[in-house]
């Protein structure tokens, strides 16, 4: 593709008369901000960094060009090393936003329905709600984030079949490539997860999203944004400036961000769709918990229905109904609402998200979750209780080389909610593993210690008697151990199987 056709985005930027002619006779086969990826014929983004701790594209210009780079995207005042030569150079103020734009360029392609959830918890199981009620309407459909690309329909390139990535939103070139690969797939309708980080380096830019949704907002990534504020403004930015104004945006009436949101949304002319127990439009009249599910009793749109919700945990309610939003935001027949709604009592569990891994031979159910932050932990231990009859044990740790703060914070919660805690390790990364463990008990200070976390899932499952219940938290599907630097294979469902097959020994 020519330069040119790369560059002419919807960004207002203005082009020297003499590289815009330049840049008609300069072809690219590939962009990338990664500068040993660079091969002849490809555009470089020299990004700057994103963090305190972060790569500076620029440091990488010479690299690249040695590698074949015909153009190089960077800031304005960046100046070209020696061996530049013809290598033409693109300057922007905001070099992330312009490289997401242009990868969307590059690679053309989209499904014509996308959708974007944002928030702090809620996100995967959202999207892969979305996907399944999709599915169920007759819908070629697939979703993206933490878990990676979900297409099963589609048989992937042999360059493709390995692409994923430990991101929640895949750096910017890689997400319009796997986008275009859906649509030339036959993908039409695509859930996508917005993490605040992916919002904050503009790497949704350039998706053709048609509806935005939000879940939640509670403490995380505070290593990252610094403040409660600044993440806010990082999730916010999905709803002002990615989401094109006069859309459709779903937003949770029940967290203390909703009124404000909806305040900006109605700024960029959206038109709104609220759930929860405070809405109007998908309203929670009440929730009765059963043995292996809940009773839902709901009003949509003034109708109202009384639903067999087959998953248990009040949060799973919020991210079903959220994805029911957004789907009916996309739905241009408003006599298929029924449709949607009833298609609430065949949705399916997602995997490590309030996961039953098994039971014991006693008959305890032994369950894993994702939570990894004080509200996502206090949910679902909040959503097992109704469904213990008697003792709920807990087993969870903290990321090391993140945010301390919510340390003793969880450490309470667990405290507070559980009958039995054990703290083990959660991907120690760099972090003296027992100083994190410490600043866990700070919060919780009866719990029982066990850094080793096979050791410890093994002592959660010797505790069980019939009526108990065993919630292992914080890595749902990972399946990894992150020590020091290095990860080493780890599957919490894995570990919880081999526990109780020892124990049936």
């Amino acid at each position: 593709m020519r330069l040119i056709d790369i560059m002419m985005t919807d960004i207002d930027m203005t082009i020297a008369p003499a590289i815009k002619q330049r840049a008609k006779d300069i072809i690219v086969a590939g962009l990338t901000a990664d500068s040993r990826r660079v091969k002849p014929g490809y555009m470089f983004a020299a990004l700057p960094a994103s963090t305190t701790n972060g790569a500076n594209g620029q440091n990488y210009i010479a690299d690249a060009i040695n590698n074949g780079a015909v153009a190089i995207l960077a800031s304005p005042g960046t100046k070209m090393p020696p061996n530049a030569g013809g290598v033409q150079l693109i300057e922007d103020p905001n070099p992330r936003r312009r490289f997401s734009k242009m990868a969307a360029r590059f690679y053309g392609a989209q499904p014509e329905t996308i959708c974007a959830v944002t928030g702090t918890n809620g996100k995967t199981s959202t999207v892969k709600f979305a996907q399944q009620i999709w599915n169920i309407l007759g819908q070629s459909s697939a979703s993206l984030g933490t878990m990676g690309v979900d297409a099963p329909q589609i048989k992937w390139p042999e360059a493709m079949k390995n692409v994923g990535s430990t991101l929640t939103t895949p750096d910017s070139e890689t997400l319009h490539k796997e986008v275009a690969e859906l649509a030339h797939g036959g993908v039409t309708h695509l859930a996508v997860e917005a993490s605040s980080h992916g919002l904050d380096q503009y790497r949704l830019d350039g998706l053709n999203i048609q509806v935005a949704a939000f879940t939640n907002l509670t403490r995380d990534h505070m290593d990252y944004h610094g403040s409660m504020g600044a993440y806010f403004n990082a999730k916010a930015r999905l709803f002002t400036e990615v989401l094109p104004e006069g859309s459709k945006a779903v937003i949770n009436a029940d967290t203390n961000e909703s009124a404000s949101l909806i305040d900006l949304c109605k700024q960029q002319n959206h038109t709104v769709i609220d759930y929860g127990f405070k809405a109007k439009a998908l309203k929670i009249l009440s929730l009765t918990p059963t043995q292996h599910g809940q009773t839902l009793e709901l009003e949509a749109f003034g109708e109202t229905y009384h639903l067999a919700f087959p998953l248990i945990g009040q949060f799973q309610v919020m991210n079903a109904l959220c994805a029911a939003g957004m789907v009916m935001a996309t739905e241009k027949d408003e006599s298929r609402y029924e449709d949607i709604i009833n298609a609430l009592t065949k949705l399916t569990g997602v995997h490590g998200r309030m996961e039953l891994v098994e039971k014991t031979p006693n008959g305890a159910p032994v369950y894993i979750d994702y939570a990894h932050t004080p509200d996502g932990l206090e949910r679902v231990l909040e959503g097992l209780r109704p469904h213990t009859p008697d003792r709920l044990i807990v087993a969870f740790g903290c990321g090391g080389d993140r945010d301390r703060g919510k340390r003793p914070l969880m450490g309470e919660i667990a405290e507070r909610l559980a009958d039995k805690v054990i703290i083990t390790d959660d991907n120690p990364r760099t972090e003296n593993p027992k100083r994190i463990r410490e600043e866990i008990l700070n919060g919780c200070p009866n719990a029982t210690v066990i850094g080793d976390r096979r050791l410890a899932i093994e002592k959660g499952i010797s505790l069980l008697q019939s009526r108990d219940v065993f919630l292992v938290a914080g890595k749902g599907h990972e399946q990894g151990q992150i020590i020091d630097k290095v990860v080493h294979p780890f599957d919490d469902a894995v570990e919880i199987r081999k526990a109780i097959k020892k124990m049936g020994r």
